[in-house]
């Protein structure tokens, strides 16, 4: 009998043990699996905290207005700049190391204000957006193809301090780069207390697909920056031109969607036949009591 309960309390004790170490492992994996589910929405708010949004606004648009106070109603999102390396005549440092962007659009126009540091204003200060044009992938560098990426055409948005203006052009690959025969763009640049403001607007969408970017509402494009310090050095030469310049590589934009009001119409809809229905009901059982 002693031995017949010893065996009894040793399988009852290997069943504890294997009900725990299954326990343990359900553990780990639903542990695993937590920690899966909050990585990926660790990397999604990642990606969506570093796109360039820009809400709908009523009213004109700060297109003449880098410093105008409607901007603080856009999110900046901030980007890293670092020398250009992909072509020839590089530098290894350049004077903007960050990029703050901010973008408003009224349905019709979008505008987009890049605002970065800057020690002195020169006349050859410059700065530009790239977009890319139609389906077709390219490199932020022009369009230019590089391995693992084919290349595609580029447009691209450019403001000079001493033009004063802004100016529509397209590329695809170095070298190549062109002004629209048309332009679309325009662009002012405000600096005060070392900081430049330059503020792009064009319409969202335009006649020329093929030349230029069309932005629609709701979706994310790329977008990509560039910045030129317009300073000349002790021989008289600019400190950055042409290829030598701070450029970021692609990021996202997204000109929010206007609101979609439709989830409270079909509430307001169901609410009211609900109350139709119960007055219908209600006046048949008064009629029902009444006969």
């Amino acid at each position: 009998m002693e031995r017949v309960a010893e065996r009894v309390s040793n399988q009852h004790e290997a069943r504890m043990t294997r009900g725990m170490q299954q326990t343990k492992w359900r553990s780990a994996v639903v542990g695993v699996g937590i920690v899966c589910v909050l990585a990926g929405t660790t990397s999604s708010f990642a990606q969506e905290s570093i796109a360039v949004r820009a809400p709908m606004v009523k009213g004109a648009l700060p297109a003449d207005d880098p410093s105008a106070a409607v901007w603080s109603s856009a999110t900046p999102a901030t980007f890293p700049m670092s020398p250009q390396v992909h072509w020839q005549n590089r530098i290894q440092e350049a004077t903007v190391r960050d990029l703050n962007v901010r973008a408003l659009h009224d349905g019709t126009n979008v505008a987009i204000l890049l605002e970065y540091a800057d020690p002195t204003e020169d006349p050859d200060d410059s700065a530009a957006i790239e977009f890319m044009v139609g389906d077709k992938k390219a490199h932020f560098a022009h369009g230019q193809p590089m391995a693992q990426v084919e290349g595609g055409p580029v447009n691209i948005w450019f403001w000079k301090n001493k033009d004063g203006k802004g100016v529509d052009m397209n590329a695809k690959g170095f070298g190549t780069l062109k002004v629209q025969t048309h332009q679309d763009v325009k662009a002012k640049g405000a600096y005060a207390n070392g900081t430049w403001k330059v503020v792009f607007t064009r319409p969202l969408a335009t006649e020329h697909p093929d030349e230029d970017t069309q932005i629609a509402t709701g979706g994310f494009i790329n977008i990509a920056f560039a910045v030129w310090d317009g300073k000349k050095d002790a021989s008289g030469e600019l400190k950055e031109k042409g290829s030598q310049k701070a450029v970021s590589s692609w990021w996202y934009f997204r000109a929010e969607a206007p609101p979609d009001y439709s989830g409270y119409y079909y509430a307001a809809l169901a609410v009211g036949l609900a109350l139709g229905f119960q007055f219908v009901l209600i006046r048949k059982l008064k009629k029902g009591h009444s006969a």
